[in-house]
């Protein structure tokens, strides 16, 4: 497996710090997802520097290493502070990136039209006025057989967690909500996210669920090195098989023009 690598910040569209660690401490199955897109991308190009952009990219923890690894990344992000924070960790790491403040729903013109070969979309959706706009803005700047990753808060774990709670009534006005994405932060369902891919005019790819059953559990309940290796394992396993995948906290989807 590789390093730990956290959840990029969404920066402005405008998530909680502490919870995008939180998600990314918890499993490097989304990190090793893009490897392999960005590997099988380069491969089908022929070229072995690939251009990324990481909207809501915020502080940089995917972009900095991805550029460690060669690639041209492009950080956007609403927070000036959270794009100085980006640069001042790619020049711990001697890269180069490049570092833009603007929104999701104006990526293309920020980054170009078909400029990309991969798009990091992660707990964005949640926050931005429109998930439509933001996600065409996206499409436009894929190149042909590029490919979009998405990472979104799942509306049927937020049921089922305030359940477990005792906080029942909250629960069922999420159920009623029937994962519509009402409200700031929005959740989504796998539907719901998939339709927002196909309605940009992209392809959805493979879904992965991203914190099955971490959330669920106790605080401290995986503090045992060995109980969280066996929890990651169980995770990486759990977040391909549907019936739990659809439970999970995160929902990673690709997207494919």
């Amino acid at each position: 497996m590789t390093a730990e690598v956290p959840a990029s910040a969404a920066g402005g569209m405008r998530g909680s710090d502490a919870e995008r660690k939180r998600d990314g401490a918890r499993s490097t199955l989304v990190w090793d997802v893009l490897k392999e897109v960005i590997t099988a991308r380069a491969a089908q190009s022929g070229r072995t520097a690939l251009d990324i952009v990481d909207v809501g990219g915020g502080t940089g923890g995917f972009a900095v290493p991805f550029a460690a690894l060669g690639h041209r990344v492009t950080v956007v992000d609403p927070s000036p502070d959270a794009l100085a924070a980006a640069q001042r960790r790619a020049a711990e790491m001697r890269v180069t990136l490049t570092a833009v403040q603007g929104e999701a729903d104006g990526l293309d013109s920020l980054a170009g039209q078909s400029a990309a070969d991969l798009v990091i979309c992660h707990n964005v959706l949640e926050y931005v006025d429109s998930p439509v706009a933001a996600m065409a803005a996206i499409a436009r700047v894929l190149r042909p057989g590029a490919t979009v990753s998405v990472l979104a808060a799942n509306a049927v774990a937020a049921v089922l967690h305030r359940a477990l709670a005792g906080r029942y009534a909250e629960a069922r006005q999420l159920l009623a909500a029937d994962g519509s994405g009402a409200g700031v932060p929005r959740r989504f369902t796998l539907a719901g996210l998939t339709a927002l891919i196909e309605g940009a005019g992209l392809r959805p790819g493979d879904a992965h669920g991203i914190r099955v059953f971490a959330g669920l559990l106790p605080g401290g309940a995986a503090a045992d090195p060995g109980t969280a290796e066996a929890l990651r394992a169980l995770e990486e396993a759990a977040a391909v098989y549907p019936a739990l995948r659809d439970i999970a906290a995160r929902l990673h989807v690709l997207g494919r023009r």
